[in-house]
């Protein structure tokens, strides 16, 4: 009985996961924000689904990234993209600055933490770092 109600419960976690992972709305605002980080951090360029991806733990791979490219189609996607833009247009200044850059090396290093992003040590030392 234990075992059936763990495995329901894992069940359930598992398709919440997947779920929040297509999300329309929270794929725009990450699609946004990691565009600012690639203009900042050169070598974070063309990692924008593996980065993605690394924050809900799961690995990239072809079928992640259809499934992400599927998601980027739709029309809800393109909606919350829209709405995105206009409330990330408004937020400028200094304090805004430093926590897009803070959050720009937390997402690299969870790249790093799941296996992501090799490249040579002295790209490695260019990288975002910590403040």
């Amino acid at each position: 009985m234990r075992t059936l109600i763990a495995l329901a419960l894992l069940g359930l976690f598992a398709a919440t996961a997947n779920a929040a992972i297509a999300d329309p709305k929270v794929l725009a605002q990450f699609d946004l924000g990691y565009v600012k980080c690639e203009n900042r951090f050169p070598e974070m360029r063309g990692h924008r689904d593996e980065a993605y991806l690394s924050l809900w733990r799961i690995k990239a791979d072809a079928k992640a990234s259809a499934e992400l490219d599927k998601v980027r189609k739709s029309a809800k996607y393109k909606k919350e993209r829209q709405l995105a833009f206009k409330s990330m247009d408004k937020a400028t200044g200094p304090e805004v600055e430093a926590k897009l850059k803070q959050q720009c090396q937390a997402t690299w290093a969870e790249v790093g933490r799941n296996g992501g992003h090799t490249r040579p040590a002295t790209a490695a030392a260019s990288g975002p770092k910590a403040p």
